[in-house]
């Protein structure tokens, strides 16, 4: 058995002991985790010394919309190859898995990419990123809270309309975003939690009451939070303040300093601490440069790090969603809850309760992330791999 000592765990917990507790990790002949254990206060237990940096699984994203030029809603089978590339590229980012989301476009569309969706997982290898089930980010939203999602595919929601774009993919889907205030929802809504698909308020102009309703009925997550629903307000708490009340809620947050700014980033997680999920919402050009690109029929100029349509409507991201953990971190001054934001709660999200020790046993050491908080700021590296900012 080889030790890791003086470590710390990345978790998300109102009372955490600050952050402070120190663990030992036990690596066995295959360098798998074989055990996590507390150390007392002020032991000095063998091992290779960590110093005080925090271990975590990698990344999960539940919400990506694409990569290296591929937009998930136009894959076809051609894209394959790039498909991989960009799972490749993902992995190299720290991020162990995703949840391809597919905005609002047409029916056969729709379908199509989650054909090649399954296709791609089917066919995953070691060093890539792992295709979870997609996330149908419409085509139930609100029209007038539809930020760039096209209008021409908007759909009212109701079973028949569910049914046209998800039968035969039940087991492909793991997220739906909707406006749970729209007539018909409520059906969508029950039909999507019997088939075991997660439920998010998004793209939404319902009130605190009509969120509180929504929870209630069964959805448990709020997609990019602040944006495309309506804001706190003293008078008018919203979706994101009733979340934030019920405390079993997921709160998705861009954490770029442009979709919410920095402090408001730092109230939602001071608020909700054990909420907050980080998302990237990256879109097709991550991992391109800066421009000009395409979207469907849309010009797309991406510039630091952002991306607009030409009418100046935010779209989206080009950035990794581990760099939303470091500007987390840094706003927030609390590392170990920004980590924890990108890669525990996401997992919560999709039904896995175990605590952070239970899912670091069995990992490959190579296969976590080690994060260092220092002059730069918070970086991270995978253990045994060169280092990653």
């Amino acid at each position: 058995m080889r030790w890791l000592s003086n470590v710390r765990l990345a978790q998300a917990r109102r009372c955490s002991h600050g952050g402070q507790q120190r663990w030992r990790i036990g690596l066995n002949d295959d360098n798998l985790i074989a055990v996590v254990e507390p150390l007392p206060d002020g032991s000095r237990a063998a091992g290779d010394d960590w110093g005080g940096d925090w271990l975590s699984p990698a990344g999960v994203d539940l919400q990506i919309n694409g990569g290296l030029g591929l937009a998930f809603p136009e894959l076809g089978e051609a894209d394959l190859p790039r498909l991989g590339e960009l799972l490749e590229r993902l992995w190299r980012d720290g991020v162990e898995a995703i949840c391809p989301t597919l905005v609002t476009c047409a029916v056969g569309p729709l379908r199509q990419a989650l054909a090649v969706l399954a296709a791609a997982r089917e066919a995953h290898r070691p060093g890539r990123c792992q295709l979870l089930g997609a996330h149908l980010e419409g085509p139930f939203l609100e029209p007038t809270r539809r930020g760039a999602h096209p209008a021409q595919h908007l759909a009212s929601p109701s079973l028949a309309a569910l049914l046209e774009r998800i039968t035969g993919f039940e087991d492909d889907i793991d997220l739906v975003t909707l406006a749970p205030e729209l007539e018909g929802a409520d059906t969508v809504i029950a039909a999507l939690a019997e088939r075991g698909i997660v439920v998010s308020l998004g793209h939404s102009a319902a009130s605190e009451a009509q969120a509180h309703a929504a929870f209630t009925a069964g959805v448990t997550m709020l997609t990019h939070a602040f944006n495309a629903m309506p804001d706190m307000h003293r008078r008018a708490p919203g979706p994101v303040a009733a979340a934030a009340l019920r405390g079993d809620v997921a709160i998705g947050l861009i954490a770029d300093g442009v979709h919410v700014a920095p402090t408001m980033a730092v109230l939602l997680q001071r608020l909700a601490p054990e909420q907050v999920v980080l998302v990237s919402d990256a879109l097709a050009p991550y991992g391109l440069g800066e421009g000009q690109h395409r979207w469907d029929e849309r010009l797309l100029i991406v510039q630091d790090g952002s991306c607009r349509l030409e009418d100046g409507t935010l779209a989206g991201v080009t950035l990794p969603l581990l760099e939303g953990a470091r500007r987390l971190a840094q706003w927030t001054g609390d590392p170990a809850r920004a980590i924890a934001a990108a890669t525990v709660v996401p997992r919560r999200v999709l039904g896995d309760d175990r605590t952070l020790p239970e899912l670091l046993l069995g990992t490959p050491l190579i296969e976590t992330l080690r994060w260092h908080d220092g002059s730069e700021g918070l970086i991270w590296r995978r253990p045994g791999l060169e280092a990653t900012a």
